[in-house]
Parts: structure tokens; C-alpha cells; sequence
């Protein structure tokens, strides 16, 4: 391999001739071989967002050249378009500033941007530390840089996936709207409803967390920018982290804004921890409708049954013709690493220690994991198994018939003791209720065939 030399504060560094990186990116490969977590590109991309702001923002206050300004933009939007992935390698343990990926942006745009003023035959130089990261700190950009990925996250992956397996259930509910079912409590028979109710109540969870989703996420918008160091501002216009925040509204279409207390925006991550708890609220229903789905698919001779899914792929390597509810299994996995990566996050944001909390790439791995891991396992769940959700009538018939609960809608007729003895007595001769109700005398067979009839108990418009 050719290398090239690269020098900083501390001396020279040996750099592969190839890469576009300099010294600061190399000491931190050399000094944090750490396990295989990367810095996600989600962050790169919001430092390429963030520096192209700042370039455009430090030559309109007459900071920056004409040719410096362009050259970095354009720098910045080759990383924008995927073309240099490569050239950020680092891993998420390193600085708990995030320093050293804030200078593998400094050193890689203006790597890349000298080469385009050279090829301009431009006599300028483009500095990783004095133009590329003029008037700021990482202290104040990779928080930026945070907000940026986070938001984009949310709204370009996560919100569309959501709304794409609500709608799927909201159709599933129109289909099984008139579908009479038993009802299930503390894993009991309960009085029936219908499957499209049931299902009604999945929709409604996805709905309520994709408000709560949106709600949280509006905090996200706020940007550190501005506060450099300490989040006093030193060494930056006092108008600058406005005109970025503005920039990037213009660059995103996304409606950033400077946070009114860098002091705040520098050494808290609380909108993350807030935004991330929307998650696990999200993540909570969907561990609860896996399971639900996983449960009424039981069998298929020996479960509930009372729903069928698609069968994607055989489930054991010694049972022929099993079949598992895989989809259920991996989205229920992936709610107990959100749930993992929200203990995380929640930790990481306490240790705000005066000026500056030290945990920020810990936190935003974990907080772009989880939006990655929803998004996927939602959009898979949602293709490979949700569409395909079938009602098993045959099966929801025999259990509505078989069900005890349904004595419940005797007790306006005959009391709440009374009807609990027909239960007991068809429970224990294994009769059904109707035979046990006549037994017993407080009714008659035509008085319980017009009081025991499952679709009044469900409550539907007809």
C-alpha cells in the first residue's frame, strides 16, 4: 500500500495514499480498534449537510472566499450523493465529543475540496480546521450533525414504514369488521367482539404512537450550532448560528432552527431521550401485536387458530411441514433491543458533565439503530406477514359456540350469580350453556336464544 504524509498539532501521520482523510482520522483508527461499530453515514451526511451550511453562511458574513465557499459546497454534496463513503471509517467508540468524525469531515471535504480548486487551477487552499470547521467546535457540530441524521431518520424511514402497516391494518379491519370472535382476558375467554375490533385496537396503537412519534420529534429540530466551545459563541458571528440553521432549512426543507441556549443544546440530549421513549412506546405495541398475531395463528391443529398467516419458509429442520411465525419472532426481537438501546440512551444523556456530555456517539448509534431496525422490521413484517393475515372462520365459529363468557349477557335477565351457576354446571358436565341454562329452570330455550345472541353483545353498526 502508498501512503502519503499528513501532519497535525501532534507531528506527522503515515495516511493510505488512497483515502481522502488526514492525520486526526488516522491517530483515531490507530487508537480506537474497537469492536465493528462505524459511525453510522446517517451522521456523516449531517456533518456534509451541517459544513456546506456553515461555507455558505461564513461567505455571506465575508469569512470565507467565493472559491473556498463553492469548493466545499460541492464537497460536501459529493458525500451528500454516496460518492465517499469510504473515506469515513471510524468507529462509534472513539471521543465522546464525537471530535474525531467531526475533523474525518473537516479533513475529507477539504482534501476533496483542494482537489477541485486544483483542478480549477485555483490558487487557494482550502484548511480541514480554519475554513472547513471556521466558527465551530465538535462541541457544537456533531450534536448539529445528531439532529440532523435523527430527524431525517424519523421522517424519511420510520414515519413511512408506520404508516404503511397501519394502513394495512386499517384494511384488515374493514374485512373483518362483521367477523364475530371470542375475547381473551388474562388469557381467559372473555365476551366476544369482532376480529375487525380487535384488529382496530393494533391500528389505534400504531396511530397513537405515530402522533406521539411526530410530536417528539418537532424538539429534534433545535440545533446546537452557534455554541461552539462552551456554548458561549466564542470565535463565531453572533449571527451565525441563525443563518446556518437557516441554510439548512433551505438545503433540507426540514424546519431547523437555532436553539435559543447552546449551554443547554451542548451538554443535554434530552429531545433524543424524549423522541427515543416515543419509540419505545411504538415498540411496546408492537411486541404486543406480534405476540397477539403469533398467539391467534397458534397451531395449526393444537393453538387458537382463529387466524392463519403466510407460511415464508419451512420452521424446523426435523419436523416436516411445520411453519413458524418467524415475522412475529423477528419484530418481537427487534422491540427488545430498542427497548436495550432506549436503557442506553436514557444512561448515556445523564452524564452531562458541566459544559459538555461525553456519550454522544453512543447515544445517536444506538438512537439511528433503532430507527433502522423499526423501519425494516415493520416494512418486513408488514409484506411478509401482516397483508397475508387470513380469519379462519370455521375455527372463530366453533369458539364463539364453545365460549362460557357468552353468559354474560344473561345477567340483566337473571343476575350475576345466577348466570355464574349455569357456567359452573356446563363447565363441570361439559354441556353447553344453553342445555345448562334450561336445567337449571331460571330460563327458558326460547328466552335464551333471544337473549344469547353474539352479535348484539359486539356493539357494530349494521
Amino acid at each position: 500500500m502508498d501512503f502519503r504524509t499528513e501532519r497535525d498539532t501532534l507531528g506527522e501521520v503515515q495516511v493510505p495514499a488512497d483515502k481522502h482523510w488526514g492525520a486526526q482520522t488516522q491517530r483515531s483508527l490507530e487508537n480506537f480498534p474497537i469492536g465493528i461499530e462505524k459511525m453510522p453515514l446517517e451522521v456523516t451526511y449531517g456533518f456534509a449537510e451541517l459544513k456546506k451550511a456553515t461555507a455558505v453562511a461564513n461567505y455571506d458574513l465575508e469569512k470565507l472566499s467565493l472559491h473556498k465557499k463553492n469548493a466545499i459546497v460541492k464537497a460536501c454534496e459529493e458525500i451528500l450523493n454516496g460518492e465517499l463513503d469510504e473515506h469515513f471509517p471510524l468507529s462509534v467508540w472513539q471521543t465522546g465529543s464525537g471530535t474525531q468524525s467531526n475533523m474525518n469531515a473537516n479533513e475529507v471535504i477539504s482534501f476533496r475540496a483542494n482537489q477541485l480548486l486544483s483542478e480549477q487551477g485555483v490558487d487557494e487552499k482550502v484548511h480541514p480546521n480554519d475554513d472547513v470547521n471556521m466558527s465551530q467546535s465538535s462541541n457544537d457540530t456533531f450534536p448539529t450533525a445528531m439532529h440532523i441524521a435523527a430527524y431525517r431518520a424519523v421522517c424519511s424511514k420510520l414515519i413511512p414504514a408506520l404508516n404503511n402497516l397501519t394502513d394495512t391494518f386499517y384494511q384488515k379491519e374493514k374485512e373483518f369488521y362483521e367477523v364475530i370472535k371470542i375475547g381473551r382476558t388474562h388469557l381467559q375467554d372473555a365476551t366476544p367482539l369482532t376480529l375487525g375490533q380487535e384488529i382496530s385496537g393494533w391500528r389505534a396503537m400504531l396511530e397513537r404512537s405515530n402522533t406521539m412519534i411526530q410530536e417528539a420529534n418537532k424538539h429534534i429540530l433545535s440545533l446546537a450550532i452557534g455554541g461552539t466551545a462552551v456554548g458561549t459563541g466564542i470565535n463565531a458571528h453572533e449571527e451565525f448560528g441563525e443563518r446556518v440553521a437557516k441554510q439548512l432549512v433551505l438545503q433540507t426543507g426540514f424546519p431547523f432552527y437555532s436553539s435559543d441556549n447552546k449551554f443547554h443544546a451542548l451538554t443535554s440530549h434530552d429531545e433524543i431521550v424524549y423522541l427515543h421513549g416515543a419509540l419505545k412506546g411504538l415498540s411496546a405495541d408492537l411486541m404486543k401485536i406480534a405476540n397477539d398475531i403469533r398467539w391467534l395463528a397458534s397451531g395449526p391443529r393444537s393453538g387458537i387458530g382463529e387466524i392463519t398467516i403466510p407460511a415464508n419458509e419451512p420452521g424446523s429442520s426435523i419436523m416436516p411441514g411445520k411453519v413458524n411465525p418467524t415475522q412475529s419472532e423477528a419484530l418481537t426481537m427487534i422491540t427488545t433491543q430498542i427497548m436495550g438501546n432506549d436503557a442506553t440512551i436514557g444512561f448515556a444523556a445523564s452524564q452531562g458533565n458541566f459544559e459538555l456530555n461525553v456519550f454522544k456517539p453512543v447515544i445517536i448509534y444506538n438512537f439511528l439503530q433503532s430507527i433502522t431496525l423499526l423501519a425494516d422490521g415493520m416494512n418486513t413484517f408488514n409484506d411478509k406477514c401482516a397483508v397475508g393475515i387470513e380469519a379462519n372462520l370455521e375455527i372463530i365459529s366453533k369458539h364463539v359456540e364453545n365460549s362460557l363468557m357468552l353468559v354474560t349477557a344473561l345477567n340483566p335477565h337473571i343476575g350475576y350469580e345466577k348466570a355464574a351457576e349455569i357456567a359452573k354446571l356446563a363447565f363441570k358436565d361439559e354441556s353447553t350453556l344453553k342445555e345448562a341454562a334450561v336445567k337449571t329452570g331460571y330460563l327458558t330455550e326460547e328466552q335464551y336464544d333471544e337473549w344469547i345472541q353474539p352479535l348484539n353483545m359486539v356493539n357494530i353498526d349494521r
